[in-house]
C-alpha cells in the first residue's frame, strides 16, 4: 500500500497553493494568531468507516510547518474507525494547524471515503473467489491518492494509465474493423503489455478468446449471460464484469464465475469520510 513521497508532495503543494494564492498568506490566522504560539490538535472521525491517507496528512503539516510540526498516529492506514475516535494527535505553530487544516482533511476525508466504501465490496465479496477492481474513473490530479485508497479498503488497483494496460473498447473495435483485428493489432505493437478486451456478447467473448485473447472485460451483462460467457470461455481467459454493479447485486455476479468485478463508483462516487480537526483547550 505504498505512496510515492514525490508524488504525494506534488499533490499537496498544488492544493496548498489553490489555498494560499500568491503571495500566499491565510490572513485570518496571521490577523489572529501570534507567529510564535503553539498548539496541538486532534484529528477525529466524525463516522464510522476506513481511515486511508493519514501520511498525506502528515505532509500537509510539515508543508505549511516548515517540518517543525509532529504528529503522533492513533489508528494505522486500513484501521476501521468510530464516530469520535482520534485518529491522530498534531503539535506545532498555531497558524501552521490552521492554515493546513482544510487542505488536510479535504485529502484525508476523501481517501478515507474510498477506502470504506471499497471496504463494503471487500467484505462483501470475503467468501468468494471474486476480487473488486478500480478503475480510471478517478479525481483528475488525485488517481495516485484513489488507487491508493482502493487498496487500503482491500481492493485491487487494476491498472493505473492508459500505459500499463491495453483495453480495446467498442470504439477500438470500430476504428480496428472487427474485435479481433484490434487485439492482433494491439498484441503485435506491444507484445509485452497485458491485453485486456471489452466484451458485450457469448459470440464476442468467444471470438477473441479462439483469437488468443486471456483477459475479457464483460460490459453490462446480466449475471444469466455473463454465466453463458463462463460456461463458454472456460479457463481460457480471465473475466471481469462492470456496469450497474451494486452491493444489492453482488451476491448474484459473484456466483457466475467471474474473477474480477470493476467499480468505478469507488473512486468516482464515494461520499468523503468526515473527519474534523479540533484543537485542544489551552
Amino acid at each position: 500500500m505504498s505512496l510515492d513521497l514525490d508524488e504525494v508532495r506534488r499533490i499537496v503543494y498544488t492544493a496548498l497553493g489553490e489555498d494560499l494564492g500568491d503571495p500566499p498568506r491565510d490572513v485570518t490566522s496571521e490577523a489572529t494568531i501570534p507567529a510564535e504560539q503553539v498548539d496541538t490538535a486532534e484529528l477525529v472521525a466524525r463516522a464510522d468507516g476506513v481511515v486511508a491517507g493519514l501520511p498525506v496528512a502528515l505532509e500537509v503539516f510539515a508543508a505549511t510547518s516548515g517540518g517543525t510540526a509532529t504528529f503522533e498516529l492513533r489508528v494505522a492506514e486500513g484501521d476501521r474507525v468510530r464516530r469520535g475516535d482520534v485518529l491522530a494527535v498534531v503539535t506545532g505553530p498555531t497558524r501552521a494547524l490552521l492554515t493546513a487544516e482544510r487542505t488536510a482533511l479535504n485529502l484525508l476525508c476523501r481517501m478515507s471515503g474510498v477506502a470504506t466504501h471499497t471496504r463494503q465490496w471487500a467484505d462483501a465479496l470475503a467468501d468468494t473467489k471474486v476480487t473488486v477492481l478500480d478503475t480510471r474513473k478517478t479525481t483528475p490530479g488525485l488517481r495516485h491518492l484513489e488507487k491508493y485508497a482502493v487498496r487500503t479498503g482491500g481492493g485491487t488497483n487494476k491498472r493505473m494509465g492508459l500505459y500499463d494496460v491495453a483495453m480495446i473498447k467498442d470504439n477500438h473495435k470500430l476504428a480496428a474493423g472487427s474485435i479481433t483485428a484490434a487485439y492482433r493489432l494491439v498484441r503485435a505493437k506491444f507484445p509485452d503489455v497485458p491485453v485486456q478486451v471489452e466484451v458485450t456478447t457469448p459470440a464476442e467473448a468467444r471470438e477473441v478468446v479462439e483469437a488468443g485473447a486471456d483477459f475479457l472485460l464483460c460490459d453490462n451483462m446480466s449475471p444469466a449471460v455473463l454465466t453463458e460467457v463462463v460456461a463458454a470461455v472456460g479457463d481460457r481467459a480471465q473475466l471481469e464484469a462492470t456496469g450497474n454493479l451494486t452491493l444489492a447485486s453482488v451476491e448474484a455476479y459473484a456466483a457466475t464465475g467471474v474473477d474480477y468485478l470493476s467499480v468505478g463508483g469507488l473512486t468516482h462516487s464515494s461520499p468523503i469520510l468526515d473527519i474534523a480537526m479540533d484543537l485542544r483547550a489551552r
